[in-house]
């Protein structure tokens, strides 16, 4: 059994090995059920799939690129 401290906002942190038997992380929502004298939490959500191809993932400050751009032409603008 794994044992967790409350802080004084009431916050738990779960355990990593839970949440990856869970499937829990960002975005993951969990929901708790009062019985007796414990709690039981239940996975309400979990986020969609991550982005495999990591497509999206980075911010830049460069104007867009269209898919079909031509990469030459992209070297000669930037000198």
């Amino acid at each position: 059994m794994t044992t967790a401290a409350v802080t004084l906002k009431g916050q738990v942190t779960i355990p990593v090995e839970i949440r990856r038997k869970l499937g829990l992380r960002q975005g993951s929502r969990v929901e708790f059920r009062v019985l007796e004298d414990r709690v039981e939490l239940a996975v309400a959500h979990r986020p969609g799939d991550l982005n495999t191809q990591g497509f999206g993932m980075l911010k830049s400050k460069r104007k867009p690129v269209a898919a079909d751009f031509d990469a030459a032409q992209l070297l000669r603008g930037s000198r």
